[in-house]
């Protein structure tokens, strides 16, 4: 993988279907606080099988609305940040492959909106991106399907904990995001009680506050100035998370589980949260060096 230095930009995907002004506000607001430019991209899918360049008609209208939304893009940034470098860049492929080679090569972030569609359409849509996209990016992906909740002062980032290497991963970015944000960090852990279960459940939500705070010790030293609140709750991790972004800036998850769908790697919480959350949802690969 390529060290974040070498990852010097924002990536958005732009819809050609529909031009989403808070997915621009929130990708240029991103860039301009880590001081990187914002790229624009946009994928014509292809038609048919072909080895060739495809000049059909109707191929040629859709390139031609896709430049015309990135053209609409571009100028909704540069009315938001007038001062922020963006480019565009039309091509040819499947909008999920296309962004996941784009983001392997240059971003730090991908950036992309939700037409909530229903889990089939996600999975075998020639349009879908979402899901692949945030199965194989191999930096953070955000999915902004709701706004984000700036009420509060300071601002919430929601990050869910479960101990395991993709939530560390998780947790990293969410003090990252919060130092520069200047807010602070709500760190949840759910503990689902099995149906049969022996032993003291008291005993059980204790060692996973014990293990909560162990997991958060590094960063709370690195990121002394960032606030930070700690929960252990009872039940379903993607009910839990869902009712905690109702304030929240973004939830951050990290990405696990062995989906069956070309190599997937999502898992049930990441899945249901882009489902449930009511402010973006922002997950995080594993780091492999």
């Amino acid at each position: 993988m390529m060290s974040s230095a070498a990852r010097d930009e924002v990536l958005v995907g732009v819809d050609p279907r529909e031009v989403s002004v808070p997915v621009l506000a929130w990708a240029a607001a991103e860039a301009a606080r880590r001081g990187v430019p914002l790229r624009l991209l946009l994928s014509v899918p292809p038609l048919h099988e072909t080895r060739h360049v495809d000049t059909s008609p109707h191929y040629m209208s859709l390139r031609a609305e896709g430049e015309k939304a990135l053209a609409t893009a571009a100028d909704t940034v540069r009315a938001l940040r007038p001062d922020l470098p963006v480019t565009t860049q039309l091509l040819d492929g499947m909008p999920a492959a296309v962004l996941c080679r784009q983001a392997a090569a240059h971003a730090r972030l991908v950036v992309v909106g939700s037409r909530r569609l229903s889990r089939p359409e996600e999975i075998l849509s020639a349009g879908s991106v979402i899901v692949p996209l945030s199965a194989q990016a191999d930096c953070p992906v955000v999915v902004v399907g709701e706004p984000e909740h700036t009420e509060h002062r300071p601002g919430r980032l929601v990050v869910g904990v479960d101990g395991s290497e993709s939530s560390r991963a998780a947790v990293e970015f969410a003090f990252e995001e919060a130092s520069m944000r200047d807010a602070a960090v709500r760190a949840v852990s759910v503990w689902q009680r099995p149906l049969i279960a022996f032993g003291d459940d008291q005993a059980v939500l204790d060692e996973r506050r014990r293990l909560l705070g162990e997991a958060l010790s590094d960063w709370t030293r690195k990121y002394p100035d960032v606030p930070v609140t700690q929960e252990v709750l009872r039940g379903h991790p993607v009910e839990r998370l869902a009712q905690a972004s109702a304030d929240a800036l973004a939830v951050v998850v990290g990405r696990r589980g062995r989906g069956g769908y070309t190599g997937m790697r999502l898992g049930s919480v990441v899945h249901g949260l882009l489902h449930r959350a009511h402010c973006p949802v922002i997950t995080v690969p594993v780091v492999t060096t």
